[in-house]
């Protein structure tokens, strides 16, 4: 687009939301110093996001992005040693790689639908409606996954398997859509509404390992200990479904939502009506792309099909057996990763240049678990980290490590790019992370292959 049309949409934003600002003298020395300061003079005239409500939505969908899927895994009990917990033969393969299928299972529906919903963009509002009928879809396997757990399945493993299998593809399925879309609408709204959806995946993780101890420390029924995990999730996507419709609402959302639809619709007029040019898109941003898949690649190879099944090594140590999956596994990955998206609204280093070289250093956490205390009773690798207070502080780091990167791999790609084409960096972005999650579930199952059998 060119500085002339660039200059005459900001005037436009400019007079519509601002209102009446002072002469048209004042309004075109918005713009004396070049579009990038123009740009940053409208952000300023932008109507505030009063009480941060814009924000908190994004929050909350965050949340509710990987909410079916934190709570799969943290009932990871409730599957393995209560529903299939069978003499029958064939339960007792489901049953030992219950987390590796698991994570299979559902990061294929994920990943192909974030890219159909990526790559198929129908003009006219289509990532509104995409967010929620992909959110009741959800909720409805939802609602039948607490049927299933009130329903004596002891007789039926395997059908009870891969009747919760199906249901894992299809909630997948919409919530590949679902997650490629918030990211897509977070993309065009200033830098720290995409980091807010990413903080709330961690914090959606946080709460569910904290419903965990909880529903441990108050109740031994492992079966109502699971239905509590999954009337939680479908508490929390109604809570995302009832505010999206409050955006449309809110003045700040209003206005970066019509900047960007004009910016499109301009793009999409220079273009001829063509498809979004997505091999120059990628090029922009194909460091951060591949930043924020290997991020994902290496946290999903261990976590959290090797970190759930890592004993202590000391009987001694202040964490008992009991909890220390929940404990070391899933409160420190999803608390310090929450802590880390918190960090980068204060402190973003290292810049878009060198990001990528502490994300591929990152790399050295996939040895550390490899020969940390896992299935110690049929593993054929030795154990090499013997200290349980080591494990801990690693497990720590790697949290923290993908909480932080994951932010700034996600807060770099939509900026790389024109604004007009900030909403196609957004969900790119988000397909790179989808394909990452995928990568490093796949891995997982080497990983443990490995240990076992090397």
């Amino acid at each position: 687009m060119s500085l002339r049309k660039t200059r005459q949409l900001i005037d436009k934003f400019v007079i519509e939301v601002s209102g009446e600002m002072g002469s048209s003298e004042e309004k075109k020395a918005l713009f004396e110093n070049g579009s990038s300061k123009a740009m940053e003079a409208v952000q300023d005239a932008a109507p505030l996001d009063k009480y941060n409500i814009v924000y908190m939505i994004m929050l909350v969908h965050g949340i509710g992005i990987l909410m079916p899927w934190n709570m799969f895994i943290t009932a990871n009990d409730y599957f393995t040693n209560y529903k299939l917990n069978s003499s029958n033969p064939d339960a007792a393969i489901y049953q030992k790689y219950f987390l590796s299928y698991l994570g299979f299972t559902a990061q294929i529906p994920n990943v192909i639908l974030n890219g159909v919903n990526l790559f198929c963009q129908v003009k006219g509002g289509s990532i509104s409606k995409r967010i929620i009928w992909s959110i009741i879809v959800v909720v409805v396997m939802f609602i039948l996954t607490v049927v299933l757990a009130m329903v004596d399945s002891s007789d039926w493993p395997a059908a009870f398997f891969f009747v919760t299998m199906a249901s894992v593809v299809i909630i997948n399925m919409a919530n590949g859509i679902y997650q490629n879309s918030v990211y897509g609408t977070a993309a065009f709204l200033p830098m720290k509404y995409t980091n807010a959806v990413v903080l709330g995946s961690n914090i959606s993780g946080t709460l569910t390992t904290i419903l965990a101890l909880i529903s441990l420390i108050s109740t031994p029924d492992t079966r109502t200990s699971a239905i509590y995990y999954f009337l939680a999730a479908i508490v929390v996507l109604l809570l995302a479904f009832d505010t999206y419709f409050a955006l449309p609402l809110l003045p700040f959302y209003r206005f970066y939502k019509q900047r960007a639809k004009e910016e499109q619709e301009q793009s999409y007029h220079d273009r001829g009506g063509a498809r979004p040019p997505y091999w120059e898109i990628f090029k922009k941003c194909w460091v951060h792309d591949l930043s924020v898949f290997f991020v994902f690649f290496v946290t999903l190879s261990s976590f959290p099909a090797i970190q759930a099944s890592v004993v202590p090594i000391s009987e001694n140590f202040f964490i008992s057996e009991k909890f220390f999956s929940v404990i070391t596994c899933f409160l420190f990955f999803n608390l310090f990763a929450m802590l880390g998206n918190l960090t980068t609204e204060f402190i973003r280093k290292p810049g878009p240049r060198w990001l990528w070289i502490p994300v591929v250093l990152r790399a050295l956490f996939l040895p550390f678990f490899l020969f940390s205390n896992y299935k110690p009773d049929i593993r054929s690798l030795p154990v090499l980290i013997q200290n349980d207070y080591v494990y801990c502080i690693a497990s720590i780091f790697h949290g923290f490590s993908s909480g932080y990167l994951s932010s700034l791999c996600m807060m770099y790609a939509p900026t790389s790019v024109k604004p007009e084409h900030q909403g196609v960096a957004g969900m790119m972005a988000a397909f790179f992370l989808i394909i990452g999650i995928f990568g490093g579930v796949l891995f997982s199952f080497a990983m443990a292959l490995i240990i076992e059998n090397a």
